[in-house]
């Protein structure tokens, strides 16, 4: 969007929650003094409208259900129950205008972004079955099936939509069938405890859903809440679970109290050493909505709606892990099996233990050594995030290091690059020393006293300023910035104000007054221009009133040497307008260290030139000879009467 409205429509959103995020464009590299460029308010405000379709005919499984399409489509809802192997969806007795002809399109599934995994199903010819077939459809919902005619408008199609579920019974370890999880167990001693093969059927069971053959074996998931945006799963009374090649071992996690999207589901895998051969192959998928079942025929991970994430472990690689930040609300499935692609016979008699760790953290890795994890609240949905190190302090550092668990050092510093921007922004605040050795040969101890505070705090703050490891604090950043901010502005006024050679007690008076608005206007507004050039122009008005008024007074000139002018007070100006040229308009984050250093060395340099010289009566170094700390002979100067007879 670029000053003008966008819209977004999405026919048959997928249901749950929906997340709209407005970002602005990254910002230029250009470091800009606030109160000089205009600032822009950026207005977000998103407006939703729903349409719901009033007329939804429910498609049960094995019933035909008639449908007759003139101009609207024809919306149809079958529900997905639980275990659930494939669903088939097939078109009969197409006619059209009562001749033969089935001009129909069927839209399967909600629509998601940023992917759509609709199923779009074109039915034209009337010599073949119309079906679509979708293994793993989503478990325990409803399906939107969407009916639209091909031909004219005013041509009607008539069709029997049928629904057929292919239904498979889980075998699920309970307490009783749970195998112990010691290291030295055999595998073949648990051949008792393993489900039954493929084929076989349940007793006593006669639905469809029931008498299925077994399709996956189940193991219960404990989930421990430890902490916000923290989940633990686990396997009841376990830790390693027994993967063969007869049927998947599946393990569902609940993902689905609404806040665990906030965070980042992580997957460690581990088989058993001597367990996992060079012919043996245990595949993983991890799936939302339903778990994947057709490893015998594809090893996509491919599920109806989903794509899945596929993992593997072999002899050469024992662990497999696996992060997807930020997971959608729903049932997460991780469906293990023990494939053989040389040799399938030998996976017949072999299982594997594989031991699993599940989390939902906040943050990867705790964001590592180069960040932060932070949690977040936007509009009452609470979220976790990595604020990576090398990244700005001030406002005036490049990103650094980026990623999901700020890992990604490709726009980060090197550890000598660091080094090299302390020690220039640092090792720059020794110029004061200059304009402090003046002040004191002249007698200027204020002035002075100004001068090293902000050489001081300069330095430190510069110091503790740094986006990684080359950092020293002395005291908290907030204290070090405001301490740097009011020793420079007030550097800057003294400095004037010493410049129109008031008299001293008035001059004392503006130095403390002066101060007192810097700590205030900074107090409002830190970074704000005008509540430091405010005061500064008020001095310069002042300094330029009292050399106006020497002039009218003496009728020369003020200052009246053009030594003066020439040696002192031009390359002091010129110093200053360099500066304040370099401090507000050349700066850069990736210039920064070096052009700031700049700004200290002509702030200070500039100071030097531009004190004035010290007054006629006072000798150099004289404060030297104030503060003595020798004795001295006192003489009497009283004379004494003598009476003379």
């Amino acid at each position: 969007m670029l000053q003008s409205n966008a819209s977004v429509n999405i026919s048959h959103p997928a249901p749950g929650d929906w997340f709209v995020a407005a970002h602005l464009p990254p910002s230029s590299q250009k470091i800009e003094v606030k109160g000089f460029v205009p600032t822009c308010a950026y207005i977000f405000q998103p407006d939703m409208l729903v349409l719901r379709a009033v007329e939804v005919f429910i498609l049960e499984p094995d019933v035909p259900l008639p449908q007759t399409l003139l101009s609207h489509p024809s919306y149809l809802k079958i529900f997905i129950p639980e275990n659930t192997r494939e669903l088939r969806l097939e078109l009969q007795g197409c006619a059209t205008n009562g001749s033969l002809g089935c001009p129909v399109r069927l839209t399967v599934g909600s629509a998601t972004l940023p992917r759509n995994f609709q199923k779009v199903l074109t039915c034209v010819s009337p010599s073949w079955a119309c079906h679509l077939l979708l293994p793993s459809p989503p478990w325990d919902r409803w399906l939107q099936v969407t009916a639209r005619s091909l031909a004219g408008p005013h041509v009607s199609v008539a069709f029997r939509a049928v629904a057929a579920l292919t239904a498979c019974r889980p075998w699920t370890l309970n307490s009783q069938h749970l195998l112990p999880s010691g290291t030295n167990q055999s595998c073949n001693a648990s051949a008792g405890l393993l489900p039954p093969s493929p084929g076989s059927r349940g007793p006593g069971r006669s639905s469809r859903l029931g008498s299925g053959p077994f399709c996956l074996m189940s193991y219960p998931v404990l989930r421990e809440d430890m902490d916000v945006v923290s989940v633990r799963f686990r396997p009841v009374d376990r830790v390693s679970m027994l993967v063969r090649s007869a049927v998947p071992s599946v393990l569902r996690l609940h993902l689905n109290t609404g806040m665990d999207s906030g965070g980042s589901l992580t997957v460690s895998l581990q088989a058993n050493q001597t367990a996992v051969t060079n012919n043996t192959l245990v595949v993983v998928c991890v799936n939302a909505a339903s778990p994947f079942l057709s490893f015998n025929t594809s090893l996509n991970c491919t599920t109806a709606f989903f794509q899945g994430y596929p993992l593997s472990l072999s002899a050469s690689s024992r662990q497999a892990d696996l992060v997807i930040p930020y997971p959608e609300t729903d049932n997460w499935y991780l469906s293990l099996q023990l494939v053989c692609p040389e040799s399938p016979e030998e996976c017949e008699q072999t299982s594997v233990l594989v031991e699993t760790t599940l989390y939902l953290v906040p943050c990867l890795n705790d964001c590592g050594p180069y960040g932060q994890c932070l949690l977040l609240r936007r509009h009452s949905y609470l979220y976790a995030g990595c604020s990576c190190k090398a990244a700005p302090l001030a406002s005036h550092w490049p990103t650094g290091w980026r990623g999901w668990s700020c890992t990604d050092n490709s726009t980060a510093q090197t550890v000598a690059q660091q080094r090299v921007a302390t020690l220039l922004l640092t090792l720059s605040n020794l110029m004061f020393l200059a304009p402090i050795a003046i002040s004191v040969h002249r007698l200027l101890l204020v002035e002075a006293s100004v001068y090293a505070y902000t050489m001081f705090f300069s330095t430190f703050y510069h110091a503790c300023d740094q986006p990684g490891e080359a950092v020293l604090c002395i005291l908290s950043y907030d204290t070090l910035q405001y301490c740097d901010f009011l020793g420079s502005g007030v550097s800057i006024w003294v400095t004037i104000l010493c410049m129109a050679r008031l008299k001293a007690a008035l001059k004392h008076v503006l130095f403390l007054l002066g101060t007192l608005v810097f700590a205030m206007s900074l107090q409002l507004d830190r970074r704000g221009a005008w509540n430091m050039m405010g005061p500064c122009l008020f001095a310069f008005v002042v300094m330029v009133t009292m050399w106006v008024y020497r002039c009218g007074h003496r009728h020369q000139c003020y200052p009246t040497s053009w030594q003066r002018w020439g040696f002192f007070l031009l390359p002091g100006i010129s110093m200053a307008a360099v500066a304040v040229a370099i401090y507000t308009s050349m700066m850069t984050s990736d210039n920064y260290y070096y052009t700031h250093s700049i700004w200290h060395m002509l702030l200070a340099g500039s100071a030097a030139f531009l004190l004035p010289p010290r007054e006629e009566h006072t000798k150099p170094w004289a404060c030297s000879q104030k503060l003595t700390c020798r004795y001295q002979i006192c003489k009497s100067h009283r004379e004494e009467l003598y009476a003379v007879t």
